[in-house]
């Protein structure tokens, strides 16, 4: 299993990032997957989920209504397009299996600082 996170960096608070996922080592079209976040100190949560046919999606409270999740599942590709981003977004992201994450990426950074 191969999990490459891509799209973080150093944003202003309000602003935007898209983050993606290329994935390859596991049947991408019937596993859900999900976004996942680790800040400096804390446990990494779950930020987004989305089905394997992306019907059904769920957010952390404290993203609702700021990031979408998506999937290709031609491109076996998972994205997070995070808008109106806060200094407390700051973290490495990961994307997994929705359920039984294992493998863990390298994950990508955002930062949001003025």
């Amino acid at each position: 299993v191969q999990l490459v996170e891509s799209g973080g960096g150093l944003v202003q608070p309000g602003g935007s990032l898209r983050l993606s996922c290329a994935t390859s080592g596991i049947i991408f079209g019937i596993t859900g997957m999900a976004w996942y976040r680790q800040a400096p100190g804390k446990q990494r949560e779950l930020v987004a989920g989305i089905s394997s046919g992306g019907k059904t999606i769920m957010y952390a409270d404290s993203v609702k209504g700021r990031f979408t999740i998506s999937r290709d599942n031609g491109k076996n590709t998972v994205y997070l397009q995070m808008n109106s981003l806060k200094p407390e977004d700051t973290a490495v992201y990961y994307c997994n299996r929705w359920v039984g994450a294992t493998n863990w990426g390298q994950g990508t950074q955002v930062t949001v600082s003025s």
